[in-house]
């Protein structure tokens, strides 16, 4: 005996199947935050391209080829070629190692560093915290960009240095924020009762007082990667940031905006990748921001 089966019917058996298949893959805290995938997918994305830089491309991002500069995109060459006959598409591969080790290298010693600072100077109190955040305030008294730029002209221009002077210059507002945060962690019950009961320092930082400085400090770190990532740009496109032939996305743009009208991809491409850096790092903090104010 054949069955008849409503289309109504089946149209929502399949549209609750494909809404079953679509919640099953993810992660309870990634559901409904279009900013936390995307910039998970974004990142994710750039890092697979880049670390995985021999599986897209066989072409050396250093190599010379002095008979075909400033070729055309081709099938050896999908972007063309620079001034020196360099593959376009494995610079900025291989580029985009440089800038994401800015991002993630110096954000996260500086998001170590400066948290560790700030906390231990608001619990500990008395001078030691009136010299640490003097210290702080001082280093606020510069433009950060002017330090930064000084730092590296003193040591000299090369990826180590840019890392030193973003380690000095960056650690001040995670202590800040730090500090701020443990001053109000202080009056929790439960860390004074840690501190009734007789625990070390150290516990009662890592165990109570650390779980409410982390979210502010780690969406505070995602904002200041995008600016870690667009200063060493900027410092690769002045000339005094990671040293030539080294592919990096700021200097790639600095070399390229002699040839903008004939040969515009050069400057183009590595530009719209550190857009679109920036953005993953944007709509990953909107997206941990959004994830801690519904916990909250």
């Amino acid at each position: 005996m054949t069955t008849l089966v409503d289309p109504a019917q089946l149209g929502s058996v399949r549209s609750l199947g494909r809404a079953r298949w679509l919640r099953l893959p993810l992660p309870k805290v990634l559901r409904g935050k279009f900013s936390l995938i995307a910039g998970l997918v974004l990142l994710a994305a750039i890092a697979v391209l880049c670390l995985g830089a021999p599986l897209f491309t066989s072409a050396s991002p250093l190599d010379i080829d002095p008979l075909n500069p400033l070729a055309p995109p081709s099938p050896g060459h999908p972007l063309g070629t620079d001034a020196f006959g360099r593959d376009l598409w494995a610079r900025v591969l291989y580029g985009g190692r440089y800038d994401l080790a800015i991002a993630f290298g110096a954000t996260i010693v500086t998001l170590v560093v400066g948290t560790a600072v700030g906390m231990l100077a608001a619990y500990v109190g008395g001078w030691v915290e009136a010299v640490i955040m003097r210290v702080v305030d001082l280093f606020f008294a510069f433009p950060f960009i002017v330090l930064v730029i000084a730092i590296v002209a003193s040591l000299g221009p090369s990826l180590r240095n840019m890392f030193i002077a973003l380690w000095v210059a960056s650690w001040v507002g995670y202590a800040r924020i730090a500090h701020g945060q443990t001053l109000a962690a202080r009056r929790y019950g439960y860390v004074v009762a840690a501190n009734v009961l007789g625990y070390s320092t150290p516990r009662v930082l890592l165990r109570h007082v650390l779980p409410s400085v982390a979210p502010l400090v780690i969406v505070f770190a995602m904002v200041d990667a995008v600016g870690n990532v667009l200063l060493g740009a900027s410092l690769g496109f002045l000339g005094i940031g990671v040293r030539q032939p080294t592919p990096e996305w700021g200097a790639m743009i600095s070399e390229g905006q002699a040839y903008i009208l004939s040969n515009w991809q050069l400057s183009l491409v590595p530009g719209v990748a550190l857009v679109v850096l920036g953005v993953a790092f944007s709509l990953l903090g909107d997206g941990l921001a959004d994830v801690l104010r519904a916990e909250q």
